[in-house]
């Protein structure tokens, strides 16, 4: 491992290995605080940054964070990295590969044939140089488009989860939620929800009442019960009407193994999944979550920086071909990501770096009760992101969920981004909305006497029924 050094003014900063460097480099975390790998200065932080501006991309294939004989997620980064494709940009450092993101030349398409020739390290490196802009600015160039019913993050559109999460789960109060969030045109990329509980048979009844909600109304969107995958895998062999695979991952084996996953039994769901070809314009059945933060919860960080694991997870998620990503950005807490400063960073870090490697990446815009952080922080992350191309936003019911006690966006924030941005949402969910009335030709939510016939009659559902 090399070690690197710069004089800087009339001090010269030494950072033992390739870890330290890309530690010293981030923004402030604290959770990389919390692991005593932060720059203890603002000072050395900026001496890291004009160390790695100036680092081969190359070197990310050559000095590996952690090592590839005790981690399957370095192995599957190694192995799966897709030399022809990083050829344009192998000779850049990491500063070039920024002024290089930032021009006029990596356009959509160049940045998508790219994308399989970089590691997750590159991307990670090169955020470390960015102000939140440039996260921006780059990002809105990825288009990344997948599809099951319906299809997720086509130029121009805003998708959403509906997340009509309960605390004992119950029928009639999930089912309430989920029509309210329809009321609001929410829930195109996905009907989402927490389960109480893990238990196998209280899973797939929840699979079967959004089967049935989803058949009553003809809803051209997809339902996911986020229990373990070897939950949904049992889910599918008992004969549940299962639509996506759910799984928790993180950037490194020992953490993943921590979740209770790794990742031959990530593609054993995916391919369960596949088995009940229960999609209609396309056949991405896995949905991911992440977020920064879990590997070090987990004790499983191996001294790397918690942003840059957080994009080793995308290289996991990557390797499934999900319909869905997301990184819970501000729901670990502030002992991770301290306060609205740094969850606003981590969210564009993490839909910039998401996206660059080919992921097709949202967002759940939220905080914990004890960070410093408040609504009218969200509001201007959500904002962000969706000048940024997000490919969906998460909402619940009041921005605040019930059952897992944490605050996110509320149905009407999704509906306002939309209005404000035209940004509609998926073209299969905004022509079932055009059918029932509930938007207007200008794609608003439709004024009440023009949508009422349908609101009655989705209101009037029950789900025991």
């Amino acid at each position: 491992m090399a070690s690197y050094s710069i004089l800087l003014g009339r001090e010269r900063h030494v950072f033992e290995d390739l870890k330290s460097l890309m530690a010293c480099a981030s923004p402030p975390k604290s959770g990389d605080q919390l692991a005593g790998i932060a720059a203890s200065s603002n000072e050395r932080r900026v001496a890291a940054r004009y160390v790695l501006a100036d680092l081969p991309l190359k070197t990310f294939l050559e000095d590996v964070l952690i090592p590839y004989e005790v981690d399957e997620v370095t192995r599957l980064i190694i192995d799966s990295h897709d030399a022809q494709a990083f050829a344009p940009v192998s000779h850049m450092t990491v500063g070039q590969f920024r002024d290089w993101l930032l021009s006029y030349e990596a356009t959509t398409e160049v940045l998508a044939a790219l994308a399989p020739g970089l590691t997750p390290e590159m991307v990670a490196a090169v955020s470390k140089l960015m102000r939140n802009h440039d996260l921006i600015t780059v990002a809105a160039k990825c288009s990344i488009v997948t599809a099951f019913r319906s299809t997720i993050g086509l130029s121009g559109r805003l998708s959403s989860r509906l997340q009509p999460n309960h605390p004992t789960d119950d029928p009639e109060g999930v089912a309430g939620s989920t029509l309210d969030g329809l009321l609001y045109g929410v829930g195109d990329a996905v009907i989402g929800i927490n389960p109480a509980t893990d238990n196998l048979d209280a899973c797939i009844r929840l699979m079967h009442l959004f089967d049935r909600l989803r058949e009553r109304f003809d809803i051209p969107t997809q339902s996911c019960v986020l229990t373990h995958v070897t939950t949904s895998i049992q889910a599918i062999e008992a004969g549940a009407p299962l639509d996506l695979v759910f799984q928790s991952v993180a950037g490194t084996e020992s953490a993943n193994k921590g979740f209770g996953v790794n990742l031959s039994m990530l593609r054993e769901g995916r391919e369960a999944a596949l088995s009940l070809k229960r999609g209609t314009v396309g056949d991405n059945v896995m949905y991911l979550e992440t977020g920064q933060g879990s590997a070090l919860s987990a004790d499983a960080h191996h001294g790397v920086d918690e942003q840059t694991l957080e994009v080793r997870a995308y290289a996991v998620a990557r390797a499934v071909k999900p319909l869905l990503v997301n990184t819970v950005v501000g729901f670990i807490g502030p002992e991770y990501l301290y306060d609205a400063k740094q969850i606003i960073r981590a969210g564009l870090e993490d839909h910039f770096c998401g996206k660059l490697l080919g992921v097709p990446m949202g967002v759940d815009v939220c905080y914990t009760n004890h960070a410093e952080a408040d609504q009218d922080d969200m509001d201007n992350l959500m904002v962000l992101l969706t000048v940024a191309g997000v490919n969906f936003l998460i909402a619940v019911p009041g921005a605040d969920d019930v059952m897992l006690n944490y605050q996110s966006l509320s149905y009407h924030d999704i509906l306002g981004l939309r209005h404000q941005f035209n940004r509609p949402p998926a073209p299969e969910f905004e022509a079932w909305l055009k059918r029932m009335g509930m938007i207007d030709r200008s794609g608003r939510l439709a004024p009440l006497p023009q949508s009422n016939a349908f609101s009655r009659n989705l209101l009037s559902y029950k789900a025991s029924a």
